[in-house]
C-alpha cells in the first residue's frame, strides 16, 4: 500500500491552568472546560493518538511502525528507535500560570522511569498583553540559596521572566528549569515522554480533587541546571517559501515556513517522517494526486516515503518538525 499524509485525531487534556482557547481560536471539538493541552500526534503508553483520515484510519504509530517500520519513520529513526515513535506534538493554553518544572535526561529519566527524557521546544502562536514565560534562572545561583527561596516560598524571585509575542521561540533542553505563564498559547515540540518534576505550584488547589497537586522536589534538585543564559530565546531568520531553522538539537529538528504562494519540497534526503504544524494561516498540501488542507491548529504527518510535495497558500506559516 502506497503511504499517504495522516491526520490524527487529537487527545484534548484537561489541566488545572487550561482555558478556551483551542476551542475559541482552533475551533477544537470538546465540550469540557479547562482544556489545557490537545495531543495531536502521541505514542505515550495508554495515550495513542489515531490516524483520522483514509485506509489507516484508526491506527496508531505504534501499528503503524510495525506495518511499515522505515518506510514510515525513516530507516535511521526505526534503526534507533524501533517500534516507538520519537516525539510528542501539542498544542498548549495557558489561562493561568503552569507549575515550576524541570525533566530530567534520557539518562536519568531511563533509569527512574524507563522514559526518554524530555527535551523540548516552544513556538509561541498567541500571546495576551504582557503574557510571559520563565526559562532558567536570572542569576548564578548555589544549590543552598536556591533550597532557601524553596523553602520561603521565593523561588520565582530566581527565575529568568521574559515578556513574549507571536512568533517567540523557546529550545527548553533538560534540567532547565520553565514555566508558561497565564495567557500563553503555543506549539510544543517534544521528546515522547510524560516525565515531570514540579517545583512550585503556587499552593493552588485543583477544583476536581480538591487537593494540591503533587511536588517533586526531592527529585528535581538532582536534575536541575543553575546555570544562567544570556539569551533564553532562540533568534531565527524568517525569509518567504524556504525553511527557516528555529531549533535544531539531536532530538528533532524544526524549521519555520513563512508560506505566500506555493514552495515545491522534496524530502528525499531526510530519511525521516516530517510533521507539519500550522501555526497561522491556512496551506494545502498536495502530494500524488491529492490534496491535504490544514489550518491553523491543526497537524499533518509525512511518512518517510512521501517525499515530494507541493505546499500553497494565500498566507500561512508553518511548523516543519523530523528526526
Amino acid at each position: 500500500m502506497q503511504l499517504y499524509p495522516l491526520k490524527f485525531t487529537p487527545l484534548f487534556k484537561y489541566r488545572i491552568w487550561g482555558g478556551e482557547k483551542l476551542k475559541d481560536l482552533f475551533n477544537k471539538d470538546y465540550s469540557e472546560e479547562n482544556i489545557g493541552e490537545s495531543w495531536e500526534i502521541s505514542d505515550v503508553k495508554n495515550d495513542e493518538t489515531l490516524v483520522s483520515n483514509g485506509s489507516l484510519q484508526g491506527k496508531t504509530l505504534k501499528e503503524l511502525i510495525s506495518t511499515y517500520k522505515g518506510n514510515f519513520v525513516g530507516n535511521a529513526v526505526y534503526e534507533k528507535f524501533g517500534e516507538e515513535f520519537p516525539l510528542l506534538i501539542k498544542f498548549i493554553d495557558a489561562k493561568t500560570p503552569l507549575s515550576i518544572q524541570v525533566h530530567p535526561s534520557n539518562e536519568v529519566a531511563k533509569e527512574r522511569h524507563n522514559s526518554f527524557g524530555k527535551n523540548e521546544m516552544w513556538y509561541v502562536m498567541q500571546a495576551d498583553e504582557g503574557a510571559e514565560l520563565i526559562v532558567g534562572f536570572e542569576r548564578e545561583i548555589s544549590k543552598d540559596t536556591y533550597l532557601e527561596h524553596l523553602e520561603n516560598n521565593t523561588v520565582l524571585e530566581t527565575m529568568h521572566h521574559e515578556t513574549v509575542n507571536a512568533g517567540d521561540t523557546f529550545y527548553i533542553p533538560t534540567g532547565r528549569v520553565h514555566a508558561i505563564g497565564a495567557g500563553v498559547l503555543l506549539a510544543e515540540i517534544q521528546q515522547t515522554s510524560d516525565v515531570t518534576y514540579r517545583i512550585y505550584d503556587y499552593d493552588r488547589v485543583d477544583a476536581r480533587t480538591g487537593e494540591k497537586r503533587e511536588l517533586h522536589n526531592d527529585l528535581a534538585i538532582d536534575v536541575l541546571d543553575f546555570k544562567p543564559q544570556d539569551n533564553y530565546k532562540s533568534d531565527y531568520e524568517l525569509e518567504t517559501n524556504t525553511s527557516n531553522t528555529l531549533v535544531h538539537s539531536p532530538y528533532f529538528r524544526t524549521n519555520i515556513i513563512d508560506l505566500k504562494g506555493s514552495l515545491d519540497k522534496d524530502y528525499t534526503a531526510i530519511d525521516s517522517f516530517v510533521i507539519y504544524m500550522c501555526v497561522e494561516g491556512n496551506a494545502k498540501l498536495s502530494t500524488n494526486g491529492e490534496d491535504y488542507n490544514i489550518k491553523m491548529g491543526e497537524t499533518i504527518l509525512l511518512p518517510a516515503t512521501v517525499n515530494d510535495i507541493k505546499l500553497s497558500s494565500e498566507s500561512g506559516k508553518l511548523l516543519e518538525v523530523y528526526y
